[in-house]
């Protein structure tokens, strides 16, 4: 499974309590667009609050208002209206109960100035520091407060309904969320805070909504990497990919998720995405190389060992034999595709392999010792690699794509506990459960090959 793409939730995920994009996941986002892995945002927001995000982040695409208005920097890709009947009926029934509504346009939140409160910076701020269990409490005073110097004025909903409207926020505690779904069967009922809840249309959410992007960009829901720390993420960190929790979400959030990491305020979004492959933390005392395939490997061998080699070292005669052993285990899986699974041809090839092997012994075994045996390994791998990508070349196959699947698939093996897990005996790499339905990269490269296939009729028939 290559990811392809990475959205992330704002509130309490990209941003921190201070309401600022952390620099380590500044740099996060500039490296995954450098691999060209598309970057995003999934909200319960509207398109207003995200544009500067959009610009200052250099994005490519937001899910907004759970999935009803979707937009690129250039267009808007889908938008989801409410019915004006049903928008009419929420405002009679906030009315008739007296709860504080406002209406999601294309311009921001309009109604409501405790939901406008609640909403800002500071509201958003204050949330966290209120216990869930005294939601109900501080909604009751915060709202007998904000009315006493500008009540509610539902007469000019009624009049700013006339605009298209694509979710509803209503003042609403979490055990109200069932009588809101009895009372509106044609919604779907979500919440981003412990004071309110979002209504949109039924069967939408920030889902659906980056399925309509992958859709229009061409990747698949599975091809996706996805952070959040709410109620209204529970679903989009289930259906993608890589779903993963905030360190400060809710409990039924790191629940779901399939991956919990640090919290908003200490670098959870870079912490993540490294600790998938997806990008690499740099420190002063490791080096970073110019090859980033270099750099995914060695990362994967600092989680899998512990550790990396920081300076030039032998291999000494154990250690030179047992990475022999996995390649020569590749080549000769690479002879048994060619056969089509013909035993006999499969059986000619390895026999024709070891004389090719005998043969090198004995042209290698007459040259003199090289004066450097570092030098000599040096040289006889970078061979191997130059003669890895030629055999690329010379199917007219990109091989990019590829190392990338294999290297998530191998990343994947990491454990919830972000450990890798060896058997007590022959210590191999274990797979946590589900690794082969989410990780196995067999899918992901026919895929691929078959875009690549595609790709490549395509220009020979313009030509």
């Amino acid at each position: 499974m290559a990811i392809k793409a990475v959205f992330f939730d704002i509130d309490g995920t990209l941003l921190n309590d201070v309401k600022q994009v952390q620099r380590s996941t500044q740099e996060a986002i500039k490296s995954l667009k450098k691999q060209g892995i598309y970057v995003g945002l999934a909200t319960g927001r509207g398109p207003a609050f995200v544009e500067p995000f959009m610009e200052n982040l250099c994005l490519d695409f937001a899910v907004t208002y759970n999935g009803q208005y979707i937009f690129t920097n250039d267009k808007v890709l889908y938008q989801n209206q409410l019915p004006k009947s049903t928008i009419y009926k929420l405002i009679k029934f906030a009315s008739e109960h007296k709860k504080e509504i406002s209406l999601g346009t294309d311009s921001g939140l309009v109604g409501s100035n405790i939901i406008n409160m609640g909403t800002s910076s500071f509201g958003q701020v204050v949330s966290r520091l209120v216990p869930t269990k005294m939601a109900k409490t501080v909604q009751g005073s915060f709202k007998h407060i904000i009315r006493r110097f500008r009540p509610q004025n539902l007469k000019r909903l009624q009049e700013l309904m006339r605009r298209p409207v694509f979710q509803i926020v209503l003042v609403a505690t979490a055990q109200e969320t069932n009588l809101l779904a009895q009372e509106f069967p044609m919604l779907t009922v979500t919440r981003s805070s412990p004071y309110s809840a979002d209504l949109i249309s039924k069967n939408q959410s920030k889902l659906k909504g980056i399925e309509r992007v992958g859709q229009y960009f061409g990747f698949d829901k599975s091809e996706v990497m996805a952070f959040g720390d709410s109620e209204n993420d529970l679903e989009m960190l289930a259906g993608v990919g890589l779903g993963v929790a905030m360190g400060n979400g809710r409990a039924e959030v790191q629940e779901r998720a399939q991956y919990t990491t640090d919290t908003n305020n200490n670098d959870g979004i870079s912490k993540a995405l490294a600790q998938f492959g997806l990008i690499e933390l740099s420190t002063d005392k490791t080096f970073k190389s110019a090859d980033e395939n270099f750099n995914k490997v060695k990362h994967f061998h600092t989680v899998m060992d512990g550790e990396a080699s920081e300076t030039p070292r032998l291999y000494n005669m154990s250690q030179a034999s047992h990475r022999s052993d996995f390649k020569v285990e590749e080549i000769v899986e690479f002879l048994y595709a060619t056969s089509l699974g013909d035993r006999t041809k499969f059986k000619q090839a390895v026999a024709d392999l070891h004389q090719a092997l005998d043969k090198a012994a004995d042209k290698v075994g007459q040259k003199p010792a090289p004066a450097s045996p570092l030098v000599g390994q040096v040289d006889a791998l970078t061979d191997l690699l130059y003669l890895t990508y030629g055999s690329f070349v010379l199917m007219g196959v990109d091989p990019k794509p590829f190392f990338d699947t294999v290297h998530e698939a191998n990343m994947g093996k990491i454990f919830p506990d972000g450990k890798a897990h060896h058997d007590p005996i022959t210590h191999k790499i274990l797979k946590p459960e589900g690794w082969e339905e989410k990780f196995a990269p067999e899918p992901a490269i026919k895929r691929e090959l078959d875009r690549q296939i595609q790709k490549s009729l395509q220009k020979r028939n313009r030509s």
